[in-house]
């Protein structure tokens, strides 16, 4: 991918804002309607998450099958499991923690007009653990990958790549096929990435034109408190990658700014996905580790969503005066908590758990309404913060397998071999040992 393609993201982004200004203030009504160019900047990032969700199914079942089948030891598959689970509970805690302390320093829902907002919320989703525990079962793996199920993904390919190990050269062929499905994923990727900068303007333009710059003017406070305590995240993760990594945690943050601004300007997690794949592999993180660890922590590691969900559901509570005990918040901590782990893949899954979370302790619901109307805005910075997090998670695993390896040029056209195995690596990746 082009060198340039973050400084493209960037200029797609100031502009997206600015042709959104234009339409919104009716200065561009005398070529076409308000609706119609809503619309078209609508189409313009809807046909690039199409092209994304596309390429994630394919991509995370043959980088885990391939993975899998090249990692040949499954005691090593259980070890990785358990330190990456260990990781994402340790991560959710501080990230909900943190949040429930910065919104009650901050009171931002402290003097908000609950009469401001009148957006129909629709029914609340009932989070069902034992509903959540069967749906991880995939009963049909064609229909997994096509809902993009990634956990059912997941659990199919776990199977798949155990079994291939077990068949050792009769399965060779289909472990070649896995590794050939992914290098032809990651082409295409390349391929639709150079339409990111479109989907961005697209995107940034469409919630400006319908909404106007006045939405961030309503709820600034808000939108500050919120991103510095997403600052603030950022910060503890990196220095917590920093005691493993040491100076290649900041050199990460160089690596994967283009899948995290990809995820920050689309607000879907999904969209990033191909790219930080890409980027993992250049930073020296073997496919057989992103390739589990990625999709595992798309369903469960959610630091930025985590700090969302505590911080919207005391600001509601806020809002409506509402007094909330120390007890009563850490239950509350502990509900987002087990909650989250239930609704991956869900749209607008944050909203699910904060509806069903001030469900159970009796709080409104309705105060979902009050953030309805910047939620996008939130879903930016909350997304691209558990990408970053995920990031971090796989290169600190990798480092304790003792598994990371040399660095490439994070901005080289060429492709990325899809496994770190020396007989199908690439020229020019460094195969040899870790670091």
């Amino acid at each position: 991918m082009s060198r340039h393609l973050t400084a493209c993201i960037m200029v797609g982004l100031v502009l997206g804002i600015f042709m959104g200004w234009l339409v919104h203030q009716g200065f561009l009504s005398a070529i076409m309607t308000d609706e119609h160019w809503v619309r078209s900047f609508q189409m313009l990032s809807t046909i690039f998450l199409n092209l994304i969700k596309m390429l994630v199914a394919p991509l995370v079942l043959a980088t885990i099958v391939a993975g899998l089948a090249h990692m040949g030891d499954s005691t090593a598959v259980g070890r990785i499991g358990l330190r990456a689970i260990s990781w994402f509970i340790v991560a959710s805690l501080v990230s909900i923690s943190l949040g429930l302390v910065l919104v009650n320093l901050f009171q931002p829902g402290a003097g908000v007009d609950i009469t401001a907002s009148t957006h129909a919320i629709g029914e609340v989703k009932k989070l069902d653990f034992f509903e959540f525990i069967e749906h991880v079962f995939p009963k049909n793996v064609i229909g997994a990958m096509y809902d993009n199920n990634v956990l059912q993904i997941l659990v199919f390919a776990l199977f798949a790549g155990v079994g291939l190990t077990a068949l050792g050269e009769r399965g060779k062929p289909l472990v070649r096929g896995a590794e050939a499905l992914a290098d032809l994923m990651l082409e295409i990727t390349g391929y639709v990435m150079r339409f990111a900068p479109f989907a961005v303007f697209g995107a940034l333009a469409n919630v400006v034109a319908s909404n106007g710059l006045g939405i961030l003017e309503v709820y600034a406070k808000l939108l500050g408190e919120f991103y510095l305590a997403l600052l603030i995240l950022w910060t503890l993760l990196i220095l917590a990658g920093w005691v493993v990594l040491r100076g290649r945690a900041f050199k990460l943050v160089t690596y994967v700014r283009q899948p995290v601004l990809i995820a920050f300007s689309t607000a879907s997690s999904e969209a990033a996905m191909p790219k930080l794949f890409e980027q993992l592999d250049r930073f020296g993180i073997p496919r057989r580790i992103s390739g589990l660890m990625v999709p595992l922590g798309y369903s469960f590691n959610l630091d930025g969503s985590m700090m969302y969900a505590s911080f919207a559901t005391i600001f509601i509570a806020q809002a409506y005066g509402v007094e909330l005990s120390i007890g009563t918040q850490i239950a509350i901590l502990l509900t987002l908590m087990v909650s989250s782990k239930g609704i991956a893949a869900v749209p607008r899954a944050s909203l699910v758990v904060i509806a069903a979370t001030l469900a159970m302790f009796d709080l409104p619901v309705e105060g979902i309404a009050l953030v309805l109307a910047i939620d996008h805005f939130l879903d930016m910075g909350r997304t691209a913060t558990n990408v970053l997090g995920n990031a971090v998670a796989t290169s600190v695993i990798t480092k304790w397998e003792g598994m990371l390896q040399p660095m490439r040029d994070p901005d080289l056209d060429d492709p990325v071999a899809p496994h770190d195995t020396p007989e199908h690596g690439r020229q020019g990746l460094n195969l040899e040992g870790g670091q």
